[in-house]
């Protein structure tokens, strides 16, 4: 059986030009009048901002489909669509989250930081101008994973059953199951992503939004090395559509193939919009990168080696994401300060964690314990490989 696929052939410019997108009224009638459903299948050959002129090339060939765990082997990457429903995996999570954000309204109202606690409005806009008021995101009440320094006995975090019911959904275990086996362990590499429209954004002592593009890494050089030998997934997915406007994942297909690459610390070579730990450009071939829109219930599957990133959003609406980590039972997660657990289990069923509350509670007392140690720059347990000083850093 045959089927179209899309080519990306060169990239030039391409983070300026994701931003012009929206504003394609059509380029292709016969392949559809709304770009954000095709955006995809379009190569940006040129941009020049200021004039919002842009070139844009569609490639098509006709190649075999391969199966889910052969395109994954051979591209570091594979979207499975319809994964999650909608209404019964995504909403309960996004209805949880309401509660959450009334939780840091609430506190930010009472101590003075915002004028007011904005109920009226939908999570997109109370989020938005709870950034706007404070000049501050607020990621870590949302997320379900602790800082690795300075940890108090009150530092937020959100482990909420809907959330877990995500962890632990059958059809998402049935695709991970597919490419690393039947035992199948909850790596405590996990976070939430609530990205907003950058135009609405405070933004940083370079003018930056507070929230932007993720800098290019690799999985693999997010864990200690005790890990490298374990054979570790991502799981991607959003709880809305994700448009290319909106700042989807961008991946280097194949680039897995290339081994770990350096990770350098406060590195600004691949511009100083992106300061942080990344890899540097030069060591892969960034042109070759891909975006991925995709539908809320599609998953994404990474290997941990390949090298991605993310888009900014320049959209009008949120992007929020999911990216959960699985391993082989009994291989190291590369974060031994943190809770993993059994998901799935077919020699051991009674193996397998499916409460909701001993989750929320192994991540309480990890709390407690972390309030304790990795202090005001103190490394009793660290979370990182990377060193300064390596040549690859050199800018």
């Amino acid at each position: 059986m045959a089927r179209n696929k899309i080519l990306f052939t060169k990239r030039s410019n391409a983070n300026l030009c994701y931003s012009l997108i929206p504003n394609i009224v059509a380029v292709n009638s016969q392949l559809s009048q709304n770009l954000n459903d095709i955006a995809h299948e379009f190569v940006i050959l040129s941009c020049d901002r200021n004039k919002q002129l842009f070139n844009l090339e569609l490639n098509t060939v006709v190649t075999a489909s391969k199966t889910f765990t052969e395109e994954f082997l051979e591209n570091g990457f594979v979207i499975a669509e319809g994964v999650l429903d909608p209404e019964t995996v995504l909403d309960p999570i996004i209805n949880e989250y309401h509660g959450v954000l009334d939780r840091l309204a609430s506190e930010l109202y009472e101590t003075g930081k915002i004028s007011s606690k904005f109920e009226s409005l939908s999570f997109d806009e109370r989020l938005i101008k709870i950034y706007q008021e404070t000049g501050q995101a607020h990621n870590q009440y949302f997320d379900f994973s602790l800082p690795f320094q300075d940890v108090k006995e009150d530092t937020p975090f959100w482990a909420g059953p809907a959330v877990f019911n995500a962890f632990t959904n059958e059809k998402l275990l049935d695709r991970v199951e597919q490419l690393i086996g039947p035992e199948i362990y909850s790596n405590p590499v996990q976070h939430v992503r609530i990205k907003p429209p950058e135009k609405h954004l405070p933004t940083d002592d370079l003018g930056m939004p507070v929230i932007g593009a993720t800098v290019w890494h690799q999985d693999h050089g997010v864990v200690t090395e005790e890990a490298d030998e374990t054979n570790m997934i991502t799981t991607w997915f959003s709880l809305t559509d994700t448009p290319v406007e909106s700042g989807p994942l961008r991946v280097v297909p194949g680039s897995h193939r290339d081994g770990l690459l350096t990770h350098c610390n406060d590195y600004e070579g691949n511009g100083p919009e992106f300061k942080g730990r990344q890899i540097p450009e030069r060591l892969f071939e960034n042109d070759e990168a891909v975006p991925l829109p995709t539908r809320r219930g599609d998953v994404v599957f990474l290997h941990r080696q390949l090298v991605h990133g993310s888009l900014p959003n320049v959209g009008d609406n949120i992007r929020w994401s999911f990216d959960l980590r699985y391993n082989p039972t009994g291989q190291n997660t590369g974060r031994k300060a943190f809770p993993g657990f059994v998901a799935r289990s077919r020699t051991n069923p009674d193996s397998e964690l499916r409460d909701p509350v001993k989750w929320h509670q192994m991540w309480s007392d990890t709390r407690t314990r972390m309030a304790r140690i990795n202090q005001a720059g103190t490394d009793e347990i660290p979370f990182s490989r990377w060193e300064d000083g390596h040549p690859d850093c050199e800018m």
